[in-house]
């Protein structure tokens, strides 16, 4: 499980050299498209990480806040808090990786044109849960702590 806050950068240390498919090229010719789909609303954002690191057993993958997300430079915009389901799949280059319009595939089912710098989703190769808590003060219930009566209990609200 990933666990970020709202408004913030966040890391996925997520498995996948275990699950690859493409080993045909190196690992420096391999990028990973994140699906996040909210549990809620449904609503489903992608995004290629800022960085990009393959250890032997994982893979550390960076993700900034923007209040504009791109698929491209990793910036997301996961609001509102709560759970969300992650889809990474896997997408290689032949040649120079190029994360960048027309060169890295949108969506899982983004077919580019044949070429050495276009990607080719290859499939997926993880799934999993991230959960979205509230950046402190931001929460959208709130609630004031009232010092406890020394009589009769009384419940304040309104204020």
């Amino acid at each position: 499980m990933i666990q970020a806050v709202t408004q913030s950068s966040f890391n996925a240390y997520i498995s996948t050299e275990d699950t690859r498919i493409d080993t045909s090229v190196s690992s420096d010719k391999i990028r990973y498209l994140m699906k996040f789909t909210n549990d809620m609303d449904k609503s489903v954002q992608y995004a290629y990480s800022t960085i990009h690191l393959v250890y032997d057993r994982y893979t550390k993958m960076t993700f900034t806040y923007n209040a504009t997300p791109d698929v491209y430079t990793g910036a997301t915009k996961l609001i509102p808090a709560g759970y969300y389901k992650y889809e990474a799949y896997e997408v290689s280059w032949s040649g120079a990786v190029a994360i960048s319009a027309g060169n890295a595939p949108i969506t899982e089912d983004d077919v580019l044109p044949v070429g050495p710098t276009h990607g080719v989703v290859q499939g997926l190769v993880a799934i999993g849960k991230l959960y979205m808590a509230d950046k402190a003060g931001t929460a959208q219930v709130q609630y004031t702590q009232r010092q406890e009566p020394e009589g009769t209990n009384y419940i304040y609200y309104g204020q």
